[in-house]
């Protein structure tokens, strides 16, 4: 074997080896003498920080920083080993168990790269890849469930929100174009307008949902990710206020004294020094 075919190889045993060895650390913290508070963890303690870290691997792929990520994504791995340890435990499945189940699908769900299948576009590929999971699901003897069943409830309300609209609009109830989208945004902003001026506080809270619903349908129907648009609008506020913030401060004045005009001049200047800026928002 070539030095060169050797150097490749261990490039490619490499991966599988830290992933062993993390798996050997995880339950080296899970034994008797292992960590306490590892130890005291279990599946339901652990989700805040599974979510936590799904959203920091979103802010380091949002900043470009590729070293982040690169931290961010071995935080997230460790989340789901550590999930997958105490499920060991409790005799129910282990890492390699689900490691085994993901390439078994990915394959089977895939008869366009591992099969005699054809799909041309990507479009192709979701329309097989739920045919396939509908009749993996039918030969488990599953019975068909609401379209909507889905659809996790858990999942951050504007995700929720765009999951639900897409698995609707699979089904042909949707509005025919955006033009319908955006009338029907115009319709629930005025029945929140008429909601504010009843004073009726169900009524707004029942009104401003419906104009975030169609919101996201709107963001559904420009091929944009609605959770990841409004990442981008926090972001991009974060910054301008933070220049407005710290012109202020070097006024040597606390932020509460200066006047709204004065903070919104702040907030225009912001706009521009930002959008100019090789690492505007």
């Amino acid at each position: 074997m070539s030095e060169s075919a050797s150097a490749a190889d261990a490039s490619v045993v490499s991966p599988g080896n830290h992933f062993n060895r993390l798996v050997e650390i995880m339950a080296r913290l899970r034994a008797p003498d292992g960590c306490p508070w590892d130890r005291e963890q279990s599946l339901a303690t652990l989700r805040k920080y599974l979510l936590e870290e799904t959203y920091e691997v979103l802010d380091a792929i949002d900043a470009g920083d590729h070293a982040a990520l690169c931290d961010e994504l071995g935080d997230l791995m460790l989340q789901l080993v550590f999930q997958a340890q105490i499920a060991a435990e409790a005799g129910h499945f282990t890492i390699g168990d689900s490691i085994e189940a993901i390439v078994n699908k990915l394959i089977r769900r895939h008869p366009h790269v591992f099969g005699n299948a054809e799909a041309r576009t990507a479009g192709d590929v979701t329309r097989r890849w739920d045919q396939i999971k509908a009749q993996e699901k039918q030969a488990k003897g599953e019975a068909p469930r609401a379209l909507l069943d889905g659809v996790p409830r858990s999942q951050p309300a504007l995700s929720e929100s765009q999951e639900i609209t897409a698995k609707v609009a699979k089904v042909g109830f949707d509005w025919p174009s955006k033009r319908e989208v955006f009338a029907k945004l115009h319709e629930e902003i005025a029945e929140l307008e008429e909601a504010i001026e009843s004073g009726d506080r169900k009524a707004m809270d029942d009104e401003l949902g419906d104009l975030l619903f169609v919101a996201v349908n709107l963001a559904r129907k420009l091929s944009l990710d609605a959770e990841m648009s409004l990442r981008g609008a926090n972001r991009k506020f974060r910054a301008r206020f933070g220049y407005a913030e710290s012109a202020v401060a070097a006024q040597g004045r606390p932020l509460g004294t200066a006047t709204l005009d004065e903070m919104e001049e702040q907030w225009q200047q912001a706009k521009i020094a930002l959008r100019t800026s090789p690492s505007a928002p």
